[in-house]
This record gives C-alpha cells, sequence and structure tokens, in this order.
C-alpha cells in the first residue's frame, strides 16, 4: 500500500508540473546569417546644457514714427485726425437726424 500511494503521489506531482510547466510555452525562431554580427549601440551620454548667461539690459530707443521729427508732418498728420474726425460726427448727425424724420413720419 505504501508503494501505491507513492506511486499515486509521484504521478500527480509528475502531472502537476507537466501542466505547470507547459502553461508558458515561448516559440522563438532564430535566423543566422553568416558573417553578420549584431553589436548594440553604444551608449549616448547627454551633456548638461550650459549656464544661463543675463546680459545687461539694452539701453532705451526713442521710436520715431514715420518722421515725429518733422513738425510740418506731425500738422499735417493732426489736420488729417481732426477732418476725419469732423467728417464721422457730421455723417452721425446726418443719420441721427434722418432716423428721428422718419421716426417721426417727415420723411420718406
Amino acid at each position: 500500500m505504501n508503494k501505491t500511494i507513492l506511486g499515486v503521489v509521484l504521478g500527480a506531482a509528475a502531472l502537476v508540473a507537466s501542466t505547470a510547466a507547459s502553461a508558458h510555452v515561448d516559440v522563438a525562431l532564430g535566423v543566422v546569417v553568416p558573417g553578420v554580427t549584431y553589436a548594440e549601440p553604444a551608449p549616448v551620454y547627454i551633456a548638461p546644457p550650459p549656464p544661463v548667461a543675463y546680459a545687461p539690459e539694452p539701453p532705451p530707443v526713442e521710436m520715431a514714427w514715420r518722421g515725429d521729427d518733422d513738425w510740418r508732418a506731425r500738422q499735417w498728420r493732426e489736420h488729417e485726425w481732426r477732418e476725419h474726425e469732423r467728417h464721422e460726427h457730421e455723417w452721425r448727425e446726418h443719420e441721427r437726424h434722418e432716423h428721428e424724420w422718419h421716426d417721426r413720419g417727415w420723411g420718406y
């Protein structure tokens, strides 16, 4: 009976071992080319960036817009701007009066 129990235990152990061994089966296929060997590339080391250097702030630059140093050009631009604003004001007033006439039934 001892031999039978021992045989059953060994048989069960062999069955469990074969099941566990076949659970993760990997199949690999290798292709070998004669005369060609593969070597891993050498590691690449990247140097740290250089320290940040701060330069002094440049001196301020006076901006001249279309020859602002010429007083005649400046006066002409101001004149043109005033004319533009006057025309805009006249047009707004015209539109306002037209709406008033229309609302009172005097026009169109």
